[in-house]
């Protein structure tokens, strides 16, 4: 099958159907999609809120608990002890299929009705304050956290200890501002590094010990802003360094993204041990396309977030899942998963969210153990087989249309006009951020920051430079953030140090933060690469990189000497950043 160029129903743009889409498609038993595959990918995540809480009572029990819906939308809320016992039965929601309505409007209904766990966390101690988090202990402010103990205002950690406000980090401990990075000990800033021990200030570099502000390491030790020094040299040199005062800490933060945009050579996409793949941070995998943060993973297609996945497409966040497409969260350890929606352990589930040990559901919410039901109505296997492709069929003759005219049959995911939150308040606005007339032009909701009223006892011009100074009554402070709501962030206007955080701050010898979680958090987003992919040529100019501030120190068997290498690739770097990219060969023989 050849490749079809369509328009997206929602930006408009043209986009390309793979012949390997097509047989991917096929396979599953779905229809081509109408949306491009970053409106898909904007469209899921506008049903995920991971870090907008809210305070609200258990609509069973009536304690006080954290919730990710707002009780001000008026949507039932339970407890986790409450929702997952058996004092209340899903079914008791379920309807009959109305074939004279459209499936999403019937299906809206169910979902507004039936009562919604608090949070979506598992057996976690101490972990109040997380969302999307499971095997978790004393973690706080933390989000898609799995197996982490002691990590606060972090996001997507897994198997880590000690670590605070970090990104996309896995097997690391005592580390402080990490992205990208793995394996990591006793570490600050470190970013796109593994196996790294004692260091700062460190971009792609891998096992390296007692280095610090330095790029493109490989077993390394006492690289001091890359230069070689002796152990005696380098102890002395990094004596110097004042990483407990905040204002020398913020110097040495604008040295490290000045070398790391301006004098290092990054390598077009993280993607190792990773044959016939495209995409960024793609690990231990074979034939990933266009996808992100892969990792033990084989025939994914646009997927985000996904470990030991296989054969899914138009995934985010998913682990141990197969089988599964246009879904978030389809269903840990599942498969078979179709536009579903944060799921456990299911199986042949269709446009269903929050099924738990569950198999053959259509257009069900909240079901456990459950089988061969439809909007939460149980059915024999003989009546579902029936039922479940007349309701397809009937998706495709009375579709659902949105307020801004798209269309919405079978095959499609959930319409965003149906989610519970608004744009500014889900990941889509993290990954792709749109102001309050960009996102009410597309017909999606947006809220209102309400003004925070916290009587801030402490401004941040007036915290302690160094954290030398600061003694424990900090911790009763009420801190300004430095944004005081000025920002589209989520900013909470205020925020306090709790000890755990203090303790971490001393025995690191870091300075207290201006700004509050929400706050660094987007920071931290924008350090990241985007999840979109363009057409670029290396910028090895032979002797040199392309702008002529990098010199080759290695030889280049891809390109003739004194030559521009003509290699081509799809990288996450945009054409108009600063950024040395250099193609897989380039980067190796200078890297290596």
């Amino acid at each position: 099958m050849n490749s079809e160029t369509k328009n997206c129903q929602n930006c408009k743009n043209q986009f390309t159907i793979e012949p390997e889409d097509f047989n991917f498609y096929e396979k599953i038993k779905v229809p081509p999609p109408t949306f491009c595959p970053e409106c898909r990918s904007q469209r899921r995540m506008l049903w995920r809120n991971e870090r907008s809480l809210y305070r609200a009572a258990c609509g069973l029990c009536g304690k006080n608990i954290v919730s990710m819906y707002d009780p001000k939308d008026h949507i039932g809320i339970y407890c986790d002890e409450c929702w997952w016992s058996d004092k209340w039965d899903p079914m008791e929601y379920g309807i009959s299929y109305d074939f004279g309505e459209s499936f999403f409007s019937q299906w809206k209904k169910l979902f507004d009705n039936v009562p919604h766990i608090q949070l979506w966390k598992f057996r976690n101690i101490d972990c109040d304050y997380i969302n999307y988090a499971t095997d978790d202990k004393n973690c706080y402010l933390s989000y898609s956290a799995v197996g982490c103990e002691d990590t606060s205002y972090s996001y997507a950690v897994d198997k880590s200890q000690n670590i605070l406000d970090s990104e996309f980090v896995d097997q690391s401990s005592w580390c402080y501002e990490n992205l990208d990075s793995r394996n990591n000990y006793r570490g600050v800033f470190l970013m796109s590094s593994e196996n790294c021990l004692d260091s700062f200030f460190l971009f792609d570099c891998a096992n390296c010990q007692n280095c610090f502000m330095s790029s493109n390491l490989r077993n390394k030790k006492y690289v001091f802003r890359n230069s070689q020094y002796s152990k005696q040299e380098y102890e002395t040199e990094i004596k110097k360094i004042s990483t407990g005062s905040a204002k020398d800490f913020n110097a040495l933060r604008s040295e490290f993204e000045a070398m790391k945009k301006k004098t290092a050579p990054h390598r077009f996409a993280q993607i190792i041990n990773a044959p016939n793949s495209s995409g960024d941070h793609i690990e231990n995998s074979k034939n990933i396309f266009r996808s992100f943060a892969i990792h033990d993973s084989e025939n994914l297609r646009y997927a985000i977030r996904v470990g030991r996945g296989k054969d899914s497409g138009d995934i985010y966040g998913a682990v141990y899942t197969e089988l599964a497409y246009e879904s978030v969260a389809p269903s840990f350890r599942g498969s078979d998963a179709q536009f579903a929606m944060t799921n456990l352990s299911s199986r042949g589930i269709r446009y269903s969210a929050f099924c738990a040990s569950s198999s053959d559901l259509f257009g069900c919410v909240g079901m456990r153990s459950k089988q061969y039901c439809i909007l939460n109505k149980q059915y024999t296997k003989e009546e579902y087989e029936e039922l479940a492709p007349r309701i397809m069929a009937h998706m495709n003759d009375m579709s659902y249309v949105d307020k801004m005219g798209r269309t919405y049959k079978y095959g499609e995911f959930f319409p965003p006009e149906l989610s519970p939150y608004p744009y500014n308040e889900t990941i889509a606005q993290e990954y792709f951020p749109l102001s309050k007339k960009d996102i009410s032009a597309l017909g999606y909701k947006w809220k209102d920051q309400e003004l925070k009223r916290y009587t801030a006892t402490k401004l941040p011009e007036q915290l302690p430079d160094n954290i030398q100074d600061v003694d424990d009554s900090i911790l009763n402070e009420v801190i300004r953030c430095k944004h005081d709501q000025s920002c589209d962030e989520q900013c909470t206007q205020a925020f306090k140090i709790t000890p755990d955080e203090l303790q971490f701050y001393r025995k690191m010898n870091l300075p207290i933060p201006a700004l509050c979680p929400n706050c660094r958090h987007y920071d931290r987003l924008r350090r990241r690469n985007p999840l979109k992919l363009w057409h670029r040529a290396c910028h090895c100019a032979g002797e040199k990189s392309e702008n002529s501030v990098y010199t080759n120190t290695g030889t280049h068997p891809s390109h003739a000497k004194g030559k521009h290498c003509s290699n081509e690739f799809e990288t996450s770097y945009a054409p108009d950043r600063p950024e040395i990219v250099y193609c897989e060969q380039c980067y190796q023989s200078e890297v290596a």
